[in-house]
Parts: C-alpha cells; sequence; structure tokens
C-alpha cells in the first residue's frame, strides 16, 4: 500500500473514531482533587466527560500532525532498497544482498540525504526514483528525477568489471547532474566469484 494511503488511512481512523476512547482514570483523579469546587455529582461527571472529550482531541491532534506529514527522503531511500534489489534479480540478490546492505545502501541513503539537504525540503517533495532498472548487461539501478523539470538529479550504476585472476566485482557508483554525470563517485564494491554472474534481474 502507499505511503500518502496509509497516512490518510490513518487520519480517516482517527476522526472517526474520535472521543470513543477516553482516558478517564487520570482525568477523574484529578476531579477528585478538586472536588470541592463542585456543587453536584451531576456538575462533577459533566466536568471530567468534557476534560476527557479535550484531551482525546488533544491527542488525536498531535497524531494527525505526526502522522499526516510525509517524509520524502524516507521514502526515496525506501525505494532505494526495492529498485536495488529488483535490479539484482532473484539469484545475484541471494548472494550479495546482505554485504550491499551493510556497506553499499548507507553509502546510497548518504547521497540521497546530502541531495536532500541542498535541495532543501520543498524541491525533495517532487523527487522520485525511476522504477525499471536495466535489465541484462545494462548499468542503470535507478535514477533520482525531478518531476519539475522532468531532469535526472542524480544517476545510481552497478559495473561489472572482469579483472584477471581474480574473478567478477560488481562496482557501485553514481553520476551526478552538476557535473553533467560525466564523474564517477564510488560507493564500493562487491566480489562476485570466478564464474561469470547471471544477467541483471534474472
Amino acid at each position: 500500500m502507499k505511503l500518502w494511503m496509509k497516512k490518510a488511512l490513518v487520519a480517516l481512523i482517527a476522526i472517526a473514531t474520535l472521543g470513543m476512547y477516553t482516558p478517564t482514570s487520570l482525568l477523574e483523579i484529578e476531579a477528585e482533587d478538586n472536588k470541592d469546587t463542585f456543587s453536584s455529582k451531576a456538575e462533577f461527571d459533566q466536568a471530567t466527560e468534557v476534560r476527557a472529550s479535550e484531551a482525546t482531541f488533544e491527542s488525536y491532534e498531535t497524531m494527525l500532525e505526526v502522522e499526516t506529514e510525509p517524509d520524502y527522503l524516507r521514502e526515496l531511500q525506501e525505494q532505494a532498497k526495492i529498485q536495488s534489489m529488483l535490479k539484482f534479480g532473484p539469484r545475484i540478490a541471494e548472494q550479495v544482498e546482505d554485504e550491499f546492505s551493510a556497506v553499499i545502501l548507507p553509502k546510497m541513503e548518504s547521497v540521497l540525504e546530502e541531495l536532500a539537504a541542498e535541495a532543501g525540503d520543498e524541491a525533495v517533495r517532487y523527487y522520485g526514483i525511476t522504477e525499471q532498472p536495466a535489465k541484462g548487461y545494462g548499468e542503470r539501478i535507478f535514477h533520482v528525477t525531478d518531476y519539475r523539470t522532468e531532469e535526472d538529479v542524480v544517476q545510481f550504476h552497478v559495473r561489472r568489471d572482469n579483472r584477471p585472476l581474480e574473478g567478477y566485482y560488481f562496482n557501485f557508483h553514481y553520476h551526478l547532474q552538476n557535473d553533467d554525470f560525466r564523474e564517477h563517485h564510488n560507493l564500493g564494491e562487491i566480489y562476485w566469484d570466478k564464474n561469470t554472474p547471471p544477467k541483471w534481474m534474472a
């Protein structure tokens, strides 16, 4: 389920259940302490009910503020992992997933954090990740695109390097828009084997 749908569902549930649960035990204790200020039990009960409703409304209001503010950077980082696993395919992922998650993914997330910090929160809301990694022998894992301009901001790639007598390595790197995607910014390498790795997404 998409993140915005989850957040909308939480907001609707919060509004629908508003006032159905009221933590009255604490409010009753407070009201009991102020018992002398009420002239009758009915006034006491009414005051307790009003306080409970106010407390419930405030807690839902706070929850809605927290739940409905999307975390665009976190969404980008989650999509980065999903697209990377798609790129590997089951055969490669089985062998490299742990090392990728421990070594390469945190570096990718760090690059995305730096990108978000430079661009600012307002711009990041328009960033999205391409949803189709390159198959076969293509290098593209995913690109981050600014949907306002329809231009890539950063491109994450993986290259197969065959080193004589050593075997195959997966070289993870990225390219940035501000140098016209010419520079290779290294993220790290993962050793595969001396045997040729399967095609991407196989």
